[in-house]
């Protein structure tokens, strides 16, 4: 039966454009996008293989990057504007593939070429259409990563039995004592002693802090919690929210 479905769906959407099967898995036919997955894999695996500069097979960490890239541009690809999804796939696929390869140091020399026609092969220029999607979609990916890093920390706070109101609340209101308590936090992170317990006990080592900075007590206790939250950024990976901070905790 689901042969036969999958058949059916294959025989159809042969009779329709990607654009058009596009809309369709956007309104929710989640069947037809494993059939348009599967159907595109040639195409993915040599957009992935044009960046590498080898043949890539499906078992390679490249061609899941990519497989996940075109269902991502599939999902995202916005017909009102008349782009060709395949154009704007390519570019997500190579710009996806790209960034994983510099992430993980894969390849010591790694560009990517903006240009492309409907067919795969390359032209002169994106049209500006091309363009803003992608720079749509870039957008739209960062605020969604954004978004799911910020929810992460907050069950990381919820551990701690801290919430972001506390942080707003409680939060150094001068700049000497922000500094300050950043300061103490990179003490905490880089001391195995005073981590484990932070991490251990799900509380701030006070006494043991206070051995080994230029700070009161009662300053401590003050910008606790303050000190614990940024303590949980600079171990966790949270890319957007160490960046923010990435002035003053000069790392």
């Amino acid at each position: 039966m689901l042969n036969l479905l999958l058949f059916m769906l294959a025989k159809q959407k042969k009779k329709q454009t990607l654009e058009e099967l596009a809309i369709q898995i956007q309104n929710g036919d989640e069947p037809l996008l494993n059939v348009v997955l599967e159907d595109y894999k040639p195409f993915i695996k040599k957009t992935v293989s044009s960046v590498c500069k080898r043949f890539i097979y499906e078992s390679d960490d490249e061609f899941s990057i990519g497989l996940i890239a075109f269902h991502d541009a599939i999902l995202k690809y916005n017909h009102q504007r008349g782009t060709s999804i395949i154009s704007f796939s390519e570019v997500i696929i190579k710009r996806k593939v790209i960034d994983y390869i510099r992430k993980n140091g894969k390849y010591q020399d790694v560009s990517i070429d903006m240009s492309f026609s409907d067919d795969g092969e390359e032209s002169s220029n994106l049209t500006i259409d091309q363009i803003v999607s992608v720079e749509e979609f870039d957008k739209q990916e960062e605020a969604n990563k954004r978004r799911e890093e910020i929810l992460s920390f907050q069950e990381h706070l919820a551990h701690f039995k801290l919430s972001f109101k506390e942080l707003l609340e409680q939060s150094p209101k001068h700049e000497d004592a922000r500094l300050n308590a950043i300061d103490i936090a990179k003490t905490v992170v880089n001391s195995k002693e005073l981590l484990d317990y932070l991490i251990d006990k799900r509380r701030l080592p006070v006494k043991k802090i206070e051995k080994q900075v230029s700070v009161s007590r009662k300053t401590i206790e003050r910008n606790r919690k303050y000190i614990i939250a940024i303590s949980l950024i600079l171990i966790g990976d949270y890319v957007y929210l160490r960046d923010y901070l990435k002035g003053r905790l000069d790392i």
